[in-house]
């Protein structure tokens, strides 16, 4: 062979083509829900009071939540059989070897904490290891949080509100701008974060240590989805502090016992973590990969770049969700104008700021992360309908003017709804996996993985050169290598001719039945300064110890070239998939 078979080429990113785009009552403390009054209002009280639906018809509120959670259900289940992405083919294969009895780190490396591994193998346990399976499983995780978000934003500023945020926030986490479909581990975050938070407002009211500590303990779970969710931990410890502080005079004794208490359960989640890795012989590789190299992770990128990015995403981010991202805004005013609101102003401010920075570290930036950003933005639009409700409800007592709020957002999120409709409603699987990820190689990964399958015995290895773990998921072969990711090998950063050189050894030691190379810039995203190692050894490795077998031109109707025909074949994308089989024994 005289294929150069990872030329340099400029870095390019997914194509996106997303489809274009009550009230409450009087708030006696910082921790009470909202309650309509009994009596008539006077004139000096009515910016105080609601309209007594807000109580009357509890049940109406949860079947409209209800109803949002059976819609966007409903389109998470027409688009189950969407290939997965990258992040999902990692956290399905690590799902898939914990099943088998391997632990993670031992197989399959990555900088990210373990939960989210854990969750996937109980998903796939009960739904079956297969796409359809795991966004089984992810409709049932977002409609839990899609509850919780309700109840959270209900017992802040009352029913109405909660379900405006519950309507958006299962809108908003559903959006293809933020790569909603697909079961990143920012879903698993949020779940038991606004869980915890929740659990923390009801043990500052009830003043329960053990709530405390069971706020702390789903909180740390958060933590072990992913690290991100450790700022939502310290967004409850300074939060409970605050309160304390606001006080007056302070009980030390106390604010020792009530942090103490949720302190210890923020950290067991991850202390018997690893305590559980360190019996499975893998906390050395888990702490390298968790510590030390997501250390190196987080610094590549400057200040500038980290900008630059921003840039480039945000406006992704909020394309079609733009309007209910104003409504939000308008939430974040009523904390100036609304008497009733400004009672939890430190809690929502807060929430905001924390939930931005849990979007931030490394300074990626990329469009899935501002999923942890979601329940706040969604707070703020419940806090909006539900504040210009009471001020409407105080200047006149008719219907039709108190309902001009939530018939705005009901129009508003419609709207947005609409401006999906391509994905949500249109697009069968592949189409919109296409829609979604312009050429990445996701579609094409099912039949590479069905070839290797029906090609190899189960004990038989496999290595993929590119950042394509869901091959490995999808054919039941275990990678000959654990560098399941291939980014970090091409980062600026000190550990990455390390990497390399330990790739080329375990490929080379194992020498796996097949070895398909990715022709894909995003699966590399190779800069100037890579090292380049891999490719050189590649290039020599494959022409002498394997042969084609198969290619795969990544077109809008890709083409696939199987058997001796690929010997010969010139592709005619430069997005190509080469599948290579050992020669001899």
């Amino acid at each position: 062979m005289a294929h150069q078979f990872f030329p340099m080429r400029k870095d390019c990113r997914p194509i996106r083509r997303a489809a274009s785009s009550a009230v409450t009552g009087r708030a006696e403390d910082e921790d009470q829900v909202c309650v309509p009054m009994v009596k008539p209002a006077t004139s000096k009280q009515v910016s105080d009071t609601v309209d007594s639906s807000d109580s009357r018809l509890p049940y109406g509120f949860v079947a409209v939540v209800l109803v949002v959670v059976v819609l966007f259900g409903s389109i998470r289940f027409r688009l189950r059989n969407i290939p997965l992405e990258r992040d999902e083919g990692e956290y399905a294969y690590a799902g898939q070897l914990i099943l088998q009895g391997v632990p993670p780190y031992q197989l399959a490396y990555s900088m990210k904490l373990p939960g989210t591994y854990a969750a996937y193998a109980g998903i796939l346990a009960v739904f079956g290891e297969t796409p359809a399976g795991v966004h089984l499983g992810l409709i049932f995780l977002n409609a839990a949080t899609t509850l919780v978000m309700y109840m959270l934003a209900a017992y802040l500023f009352g029913r109405m509100a909660g379900v405006v945020a519950a309507a958006n926030y299962a809108l908003l986490s559903t959006s293809s701008s933020v790569l909603g479909l697909a079961g990143h581990a920012t879903h698993f975050v949020v779940l038991p974060a606004l869980a915890g938070l929740l659990l923390l407002l009801k043990a500052l009211k009830a003043k329960r240590i053990s709530l405390f500590f069971y706020s702390g303990l789903l909180l740390g779970l958060a933590v072990l989805m992913k690290q991100p969710g450790i700022f939502f931990v310290a967004f409850a410890g300074v939060y409970v502090l605050y309160r304390e502080c606001r006080r007056g005079s302070l009980n030390w004794r106390n604010v020792v016992k009530t942090v103490g208490t949720y302190s210890i359960g923020a950290i067991l989640p991850l202390a018997v973590t690893c305590v559980v890795l360190a019996a499975s012989g893998v906390f050395a590789r888990f702490w390298f990969w968790t510590w030390s190299y997501a250390h190196e992770y987080a610094s590549v990128l400057s200040i500038a770049e980290g900008a630059n990015m921003f840039r480039e995403t945000f406006p992704q981010v909020i394309g079609p969700v733009l309007l209910v991202w104003v409504l939000a805004g308008a939430g974040l005013t009523a904390l100036l104008w609304d008497r009733a609101a400004r009672t939890h102003a430190p809690f929502v401010i807060g929430f905001l700021l924390f939930s931005a920075a849990a979007v931030c570290p490394g300074l990626y930036f990329r469009p899935h992360y501002f999923i942890l950003l979601m329940p706040a933005v969604a707070v703020l639009t419940g806090l909006a309908v539900s504040s210009a409700t009471r001020k409407l409800h105080a200047i006149s007592h008719s219907a039709i003017v108190t309902a001009l709020p939530m018939v705005v957002f009901v129009l508003l999120f419609g709207y947005t709804i609409f401006q999906q409709r391509a994905i949500f409603f249109e697009a069968d699987p592949l189409a919109a996996c296409r829609m979604i990820y312009g050429g990445n190689p996701f579609p094409e990964a099912l039949q590479v993985a069905d070839y290797i399958r029906t090609h190899t015995s189960n004990e038989e290895r496999i290595a993929v050169l590119g950042s394509e773990p869901e091959i490995y998921f999808y054919s039941g072969r275990r990678s000959a290598t654990g560098y399941i990711y291939t980014y970090g090998l091409m980062e600026q950063q000190k550990y990455a001719l390390k990497m390399q050189r330990e790739m080329v050894e375990q490929i080379g030691s194992e020498r796996p039945s097949y070895v398909v190379a990715v022709l894909v810039p995003t699966s590399w995203l190779r800069q100037p300064g890579s090292e380049t190692l891999i490719f050189s050894w590649t290039d020599e490795y494959l022409q002498r110890e394997y042969e084609v077998v198969g290619i795969v031109d990544i077109q809008e109707q890709s083409n696939y070239v199987w058997g001796a025909a690929a010997t010969n074949y010139s592709p005619q994308s430069p997005f190509v998939l080469y599948v290579f089989k050992r020669k001899g024994p």
